[in-house]
């Protein structure tokens, strides 16, 4: 028998309100990388969801889920870190990251994708939970004697309306998926996911000279794809700490470019602007798109590294 190895991930199709019944079972959307661990006789490989190799970045994870008292296992997960309010913040996560500082980094699982050599992917969720249930109970603690990993918090609502209850509690929204269904390929309405707030994810364009007390940088330029056209959705001059500024500003100096197409697109000055090639990508948060395809309010969250630029488009 070979061990298991990267499965394709489901994906969860956005709409605007969660579905209500008992068909439906709802966890919280987290905030942070989703994480597929497959755990052999050789070991714990943590993979992003476009199957590139995180094992390095998460290596107290990694060493935890090897200890499972398992011949194999392959599970699905997101890794989070807490903000000081106990909520999941994908810019605490970056941050931790970033400067090396793994303790608060927790790996909360919501689903098992093959056991000892069987493949559970056509078993009913209701079904697949308790097979995940029984693996994570003998999950050891960690080194600080923490939860390192975890299945993923799951909210029952009695009025009917789950995503109006993970908004009051504060999290980013609701992932909802039917009680029945077997694990889904790809993008999927059998797993529906629903935000308190406008959330995801744009290619970085270029960037503006600082103004007043700011240095490095004044504000980034973003943009989605359309196709193969790249459309300008606006500047965020928002959500930066000092550390983030000029650890983002050194990144954007190796990028930066004469100009590309999407230059001579959009109504901005000469001076001041600096554009960069379209490789990175940002996570932001805003209110609503405008009618002429701008953000209104955007703040910036962190870069993303598990998604290409060119994979950036507008969701609706």
């Amino acid at each position: 028998m070979s061990p298991p190895g990267f499965v394709t991930v489901a994906l969860a199709t956005l709409e605007l309100h969660a579905p209500e019944g008992e068909d439906w079972v709802h966890e919280e959307k987290l905030d942070g990388y989703r994480i597929e661990a497959v755990v052999n006789g050789n070991g714990c490989r943590l993979y992003s969801r476009n199957e590139k190799d995180w094992t390095a970045r998460f290596p107290q994870v990694a060493e935890i889920l090897s200890a499972l008292p398992v011949q194999s296992v392959v599970l699905d997960g997101e890794i989070v870190a807490f903000d000081d309010e106990g909520n999941t913040s994908f810019q605490r996560l970056q941050q931790s990251l970033d400067q090396h500082e793994l303790r608060s980094v927790r790996y909360h699982v919501f689903d098992i994708l093959s056991l000892d050599g069987a493949d559970l992917r056509g078993l009913p969720l209701a079904l697949r939970r308790d097979f995940l249930r029984d693996v994570l109970r003998a999950v050891p603690a960690g080194r600080d004697g923490r939860a390192v990993v975890r299945a993923t918090r799951e909210f029952h609502t009695r009025d009917g309306n789950p995503l109006e209850h993970a908004c009051t509690l504060g999290i980013e929204g609701v992932v909802s998926k039917r009680a029945d269904s077997t694990y889904p390929v790809g993008r999927s309405p059998l797993w529906i996911k629903s935000k308190c707030s406008r959330r995801q994810e744009f290619a970085i364009v270029g960037f503006t000279d600082p103004q007043g007390s700011r240095d490095s940088f004044g504000a980034l330029l973003i943009g989605v794809y359309d196709g193969d056209e790249l459309r300008y959705a606006g500047k965020v001059g928002t959500g930066f700490d000092v550390a983030t500024l000029r650890t983002l500003r050194e990144r954007l100096r190796t990028l930066e470019t004469p100009g590309h197409d999407i230059a001579h697109k959009v109504g901005l000055p000469r001076t001041g602007v600096h554009w960069v090639k379209p490789t990175l990508v940002a996570e932001i948060v805003f209110t609503e798109w405008t009618s002429d395809g701008l953000l209104r309010h955007p703040v910036f969250k962190g870069l993303r590294t598990d998604k290409p630029a060119r994979d950036v488009r507008r969701e609706d």
